[in-house]
């Protein structure tokens, strides 16, 4: 796929934009004063591989994360701010990274240029984050309700806040919780401008549904070459949302690692292949190699459907066939099919 260009900005050593390789954020959702709690928070999400890690600066108590989790993780740092200029202020000159605010809610033209010349004096780019719930009233008005059309206007509203001060280190997302509209919101704010765009859907859900919906709206983004960063939000423990940012990339072949293909099943299946995949993708889950594995479930649809797969297996009664692009290798039991399969990956 070919990917649109667009400006490049650095959050610490991360590159965003540009041709970079995309990539994948979470945030915090510990107690803001939990120092403690926050920084083993941030390790747990430098080591599932998270790139870029966000944490809300809700008062001046907060800012005392920035520096506690810099000393103790080297993924670069974002600094929420909301409606206090103040915080990206003290924020900035705690050495956070980057900084997410909306120009717009932090007070008047003075407090903008304070915060755009804070940020440019030590290289810190600045992301734009707009959703359904903080239109403006003259656009909301203008449009009626939260539209992509509205959405796209209020971020490159906001941009024009800071481009007034000559601050162009900019990163925008313009989120919604309708997938539809982020889509379409996305779309329009990539044909209007070269920012760097962070994609997710806002408010997606709990795991299973906030994953489907971030799939659907970030992938279909990312295949058509829009995005540079991007954020799985879930109702649940931030890791997740690292492994599913992962994983999107990973089926979109946006990034290395093992790729997984498993059939569903059917009548002529013989040997437990539903456990047996599981089993493969958790032992396969940190693997760097950029392999296609095939776990299927019988010769129909073994070797032949998966002769594209790097290594793969097949079920048969009791027994697999372990084979390599299509060509089979051996037999195995049933019960030695995970260990030769294993094996086999970490050979090559």
């Amino acid at each position: 796929m070919v990917r649109k260009q667009t400006k490049q900005v650095s959050a610490g050593t991360l590159k965003i934009g540009g041709g970079a390789p995309i990539s994948v954020q979470s945030m915090l959702n510990v107690p803001a004063d939990d120092i403690a709690g926050s920084v083993a928070q941030a390790k747990a999400l430098e080591a599932a591989g998270c790139e870029l890690i966000r944490a809300a600066i809700p008062d001046q108590n907060a800012v005392r994360l920035i520096e506690a989790i810099k000393k103790e993780v080297q993924v670069p740092l974002v600094a929420d701010i909301h409606f206090d200029y103040r915080l990206a202020l003290e924020s900035a000159a705690a050495g956070v990274d980057k900084i997410r605010i909306n120009p717009g809610n932090i007070g008047g033209e003075d407090r903008v240029k304070a915060v755009a010349e804070a940020c440019r004096v030590r290289k810190i780019p600045i992301r734009i984050g707009v959703n359904s719930g903080s239109l403006e009233p003259h656009i909301l008005e203008k449009y009626g309700k939260p539209t992509p059309e509205a959405l796209c206007e209020s971020a490159l509203y906001h941009a024009s806040l800071l481009e007034k001060f000559d601050f162009t280190d900019i990163v925008l997302s313009i989120k919604s919780s309708n997938v539809d509209t982020m889509i379409r919101a996305y779309e329009l704010a990539s044909e209007a401008c070269a920012y760097p765009l962070h994609l997710g859907v806002t408010e997606a859900g709990t795991a299973r549904m906030g994953m489907l919906k971030s799939a659907i709206g970030i992938g279909s983004l990312l295949q058509r070459g829009i995005g540079d960063t991007i954020r799985v939000s879930l109702t649940a423990d931030p890791v997740e949302e690292v492994f599913a940012g992962k994983d999107i990339l990973k089926a979109l072949g946006l990034c290395g690692g093992v790729k997984l293909v498993s059939c569903p099943t059917c009548g002529r299946t013989k040997i437990d292949l539903i456990a047996l995949a599981k089993k493969v993708e958790a032992a396969l889950a940190g693997c760097p190699k950029d392999l296609t594995v095939a776990v299927m479930g019988c010769v129909v649809n073994g070797p032949g459907e998966a002769r594209e797969a790097d290594i793969g297996i097949a079920g048969g009664d009791g027994v697999g066939l372990l084979f390599r692009k299509g060509k089979i290798i051996k037999k195995v039991p049933e019960e030695e099919l995970l260990e030769a399969l294993l094996a086999e990956v970490a050979a090559g």
